[in-house]
């Protein structure tokens, strides 16, 4: 049986649709819908790491780039087999008991405690800790053990604890919550019984403690500990999960009339654009997949037997399933690696927006025009100017913990810093210490795999920076010393939710065959430059070095 399918991948700024030909994985049509409110930076506080979204950005999207791609490919609504959502995560929001995202509810319109609390949002540091406490000294099972012995303030029942314990209201009204991947995948079909939904294992396993071995999520008597509340909630969540290849639903006939497709189209469990991503780049065991955008997450799968139920300090989870059914899905990552320069270039822009913008002397088409030839050229200009500085020169020393670490071993206190600056330390030199920064980042990843195991033959980088950027996958390659390939595609997460899709659809047996007919082939490879390893071996120590002062500063800060 041969069709088409549409992953839909959900970024931090923006969702994308993708419509797959099955048979050879060709994209066909594609389609971006950039979140209104979230640009407008509606219901967000920075300064204290609250990132929140609205769901109607995510519904709009949802119907927009689906009935796009459906308009622009011209495919029958009859050979439209298949539909499978991925999103960022872990990204909780809170819903009624009739399933309506609580912000859709009069009263929540405007409350961000009643949003999507998107995945960078750290508020919930407090409430992860005291998981952490609870998990090591509660006197009985460790709950945390497989995703990495620490639960961090990016997931799911640190978040909820958080928002229940800030806002009575929302903690009144939500009847439960739901992952962003589950929600969206939930809106689509027909049948709205919350109890026999379908969750996804993914999102289950690396972010809400749940594990085969306790019989699913953590019980309700050390979640009473956490927060009573959480006990509560765990009557209305789930047991058991299920991983993407597996039928969720059909599309209802209220989406099927809003898209022009029919009630035939299978909807797949939901799963995480890492995850999907890495599938889209035909993930294999030893294979750790890079998906490089605003954060990473490292990506890797291992059979049983290999793990031989050991448990992988300092990632983010051990899953069986999670990315490909049957092997153990491993995850880990940086909370900041594109969004490490981009906080850097918004420095940058200050003197650019307040003086030259506001500027008599330009014309309002001027200004238009210098902003978007400023855009066009800033990152690669600063690039540019990084690559030609030698490493025989003095260059700053940073950290990429510009939103805490994620992993290894993660702490969402953490804060970046810059040391070794000079009078002859211009921008081009702290680009240049801050893109060292995200690839010893990735380094400590790698190598916290290997100390633990296992075993990384090849290096696959995904994602707009991976593709843009060959200066940054040169020093990556350099300072990982292994060869990096990229995968050529755009859109290898909602490729990775198109394969999904497609097993779930009856078309192939399974994600494997799946993913070798369909997933990316890759554009470029980069190798190391013998030349060049030593020196970053060594500017690597003074980064680790600088990471311990931080981390030993802040740590005995936080015990006074």
């Amino acid at each position: 049986m041969k069709g088409y399918i549409i992953g839909v991948d959900y970024g931090s700024d923006s969702v994308r649709a993708v419509l797959i030909n099955s048979e050879n994985g060709k994209e066909i049509a594609s389609e971006v819908h950039w979140y209104k409110r979230w640009k407008d930076k509606k219901y967000c506080n920075p300064s204290i790491n609250q990132f929140r979204q609205h769901p109607l950005d995510h519904i709009e999207g949802l119907e927009f780039t689906i009935k796009s791609v459906i308009d622009q490919s011209k495919v029958g609504a009859k050979e439209m087999k298949g539909i499978c959502i991925d999103t960022t995560g872990s990204s909780p929001v809170p819903v009624t008991e009739n399933g309506i995202p609580l912000a859709m509810v009069d009263g929540f319109t405007e409350n961000p405690n009643a949003m999507m609390v998107l995945w960078k949002d750290h508020t919930a540091i407090i409430e992860a800790e005291r998981i952490n406490d609870l998990g090591l000294n509660w006197g009985g099972e460790n709950f945390t053990k497989y995703v990495g012995g620490i639960y961090s303030s990016e997931w799911f029942w640190a978040k909820i604890a958080h928002v229940v314990n800030e806002d009575e209201q929302v903690k009144n009204n939500a009847f439960t919550w739901m992952e962003h991947c589950d929600l969206m995948t939930y809106l689509l079909i027909e049948d709205k019984d919350l109890k026999s939904f379908k969750r996804s294992r993914c999102a289950a396993g690396h972010k809400a403690m749940w594990h085969e071995s306790w019989g699913g999520l953590p019980p309700k008597e050390f979640l009473e500990k956490v927060d009573p509340y959480l006990a509560d909630l765990r009557d209305n969540l789930y047991d058991e999960t299920y991983t993407s290849n597996e039928v969720a639903g059909n599309l209802s006939q209220d989406w099927a009339k809003k898209l022009g497709l029919t009630t035939d189209t299978v909807i797949a469990v939901g799963t995480f654009d890492a995850h999907a991503g890495a599938v889209g780049a035909k993930i294999d065991e030893h294979a750790l997949v890079r998906v490089m955008g605003t954060s990473t997450c490292d990506i890797m799968v291992a059979a049983s037997k290999d793990i031989d139920g050991k448990t992988i300090k300092g990632i983010c989870g051990q899953v069986n399933g999670s990315v490909i059914p049957g092997l153990i899905g491993l995850e880990a990552g940086q909370s900041a690696f594109g969004d490490l320069l981009a906080w850097f270039k918004e420095v940058l822009d200050w003197p650019i927006d307040n003086l030259v913008m506001t500027s008599k002397i330009l014309s309002a088409q001027q200004k238009v025009e210098l902003k978007n030839e400023i855009e066009n050229d800033f990152i690669r200009k600063l690039s540019d100017a990084a690559e030609a500085i030698p490493l025989s020169e003095s260059i700053p020393t940073a950290l990429d913990w510009i939103n805490g670490r994620r992993t290894p071993d993660a702490d969402q206190n953490l804060k970046c810093a810059i040391s070794n600056l000079s009078l002859g330390s211009k921008a081009p030199h702290v680009f240049k210490a801050l893109v060292n920064a995200i690839c010893f980042g990735s380094k400590k990843i790698a190598d916290r795999f290997k100390e633990e195991g296992v075993k990384i033959d090849t290096v696959i980088g995904i994602g707009g920076v991976a593709r843009k950027s060959p200066y940054i996958m040169q020093t990556l390659a350099n300072v990982m010393n292994t060869p990096i390939k990229v995968a050529a595609s755009d859109q290898a997460p909602a490729l990775g939710a198109a394969i999904y899709a497609a097993v779930a659809s009856g078309i192939y047996s399974n994600v494997v065959e799946a993913s070798t007919q369909m997933g990316s082939e890759f554009e470029a490879e980069y190798y190391p430059q013998k030349e060049f390893v030593e020196t970053y071996e060594q500017l690597m120590e003074s980064y680790t070095a600088l990471g311990n002062f931080i981390e030993t500063s802040i740590k005995t800060k936080r015990l006074r």
